[in-house]
């Protein structure tokens, strides 16, 4: 992505990003004055800067971490980062996970504030009419909104929410060459591709050391940060823009208006925006996703699935459930989780994205066939 030059045009500044996981610690080297404290909504604030597991936090670094005491050093590290807490996989208290916010009040609370961008870097299967009409009202009010489409395609391939929403952009992970990860859930609902494998992740509630990890969590936080440097240099552009940009420019050797089951539209390339001054996003008010917004998920014979049918009549799940939402970096089934222990020095530690040509495991999204 060649970072260095990208931030002589954008580093994020003045772009907010709210970051709904397992709490994010603004205590962390690299994220001292990064996050926003006082910007998160009251009533739906409960322990918003206390992290479980470490996921959050990590997703907050990859985003806009400045890399200071030999921290990570995020893809927008003039963005800032606004944190939510809600109950997910690895909070074992009942209290706390009955004290948590739900998805949807948070989500609503999100689109009154002035946050241009929700990150939500954690995944479920159930799809509750609260959640979608929370969706539906944040797009309402011009906010961009990633998810990771899961980690399970070496198992089930489950239909993965919120990314499965309409109007949440679902992002798949790849490699450094572009590659699809074998664990990288896919179907219609993905949308782009970004490096999500072999990334430095805290590795507990610790926080004193960062281990390797991958998981389609990253590659939301990385898209993420993708959106903010783009929308740093446009302001003026709204979220439909801003995700066309990203479409129109994402790295792919299919045709645009024939997207991969795997990879969507291809590899995130927001140098490719940056870089043309005089960059055309397109009208204001056309969502680039239309067409997926409207078919919603379907398998390949065009139908809708009927794990997505059952589930979009399912009442709101309780909070004791909702904690089968599982991030990640908070599970064994990301797919390059490895005992490898990262020993960072006085220098800081820069995530480093590949992003030239590649070569990928691709199929076209009506073909059905098996993931490679």
């Amino acid at each position: 992505m060649k970072a260095d030059e990208m931030w002589k045009v954008s580093t994020g500044k003045g772009v907010k990003v709210a970051v709904i996981d397992t709490g994010v610690n603004p205590a962390t080297p690299s994220l001292k004055g990064q996050v926003l404290v006082g910007d998160v909504s009251k009533g739906v604030g409960y322990k918003a800067t206390d992290d479980y597991t470490g996921h959050g936090t990590t997703m907050a670094e990859l985003i806009a971490g400045t890399g200071a005491g030999g921290g990570l050093k995020g893809l927008a590290p003039g963005a800032k980062i606004v944190p939510y807490r809600i109950s997910l996989k690895g909070l074992d208290s009942k209290a706390e996970r009955e004290k948590a916010p739900t998805e949807e009040a948070v989500i609503r609370a999100i689109a009154d504030s002035d946050v241009q961008i929700i990150n939500m870097s954690y995944g479920g299967q159930v799809a509750y009419p609260a959640m979608d009409a929370a969706i539906k009202y944040a797009q309402s009010k011009g906010k961009l909104m990633i998810a990771g489409t899961g980690n399970d395609a070496e198992k089930d391939n489950s239909i993965g929410y919120p990314a499965a929403f309409p109007y949440v952009v679902g992002m798949a992970a790849s490699d450094e060459s572009g590659k699809v990860g074998k664990f990288s859930e896919y179907g219609n609902y993905v949308d782009l591709a970004a490096p999500g494998l072999r990334v430095p992740t805290w590795c507990d509630k610790t926080f004193r050391s960062y281990c390797l990890s991958g998981g389609t969590s990253m590659s939301t936080a990385i898209a993420s940060a993708s959106a903010a440097l783009i929308w740093s240099a446009h302001p003026k552009w709204t979220a439909n823009q801003v995700l066309a940009s990203l479409i129109d420019t994402a790295g792919r050797d299919w045709a645009k208006d024939d997207p991969s089951t795997y990879l969507g539209y291809g590899l995130i390339r927001p140098r490719k925006v940056l870089e043309n001054k005089n960059f055309n996003p397109g009208p204001a008010g056309t969502d680039p996703l239309a067409k997926e917004n409207v078919t919603g998920v379907t398998d390949a014979a065009g139908k809708a699935p009927s794990a997505n049918a059952s589930a979009a009549a399912s009442p709101q799940p309780s909070k004791d459930s909702t904690d089968d939402q599982a991030p990640a970096a908070a599970t064994a089934d990301a797919s390059d989780n490895t005992t490898m222990w990262i020993a960072l020095g006085a220098a800081a530690a820069v995530l480093v994205i590949g992003g030239g040509a590649f070569a990928v495991i691709r199929s076209r999204r009506g073909a059905g066939s098996t993931h490679a």
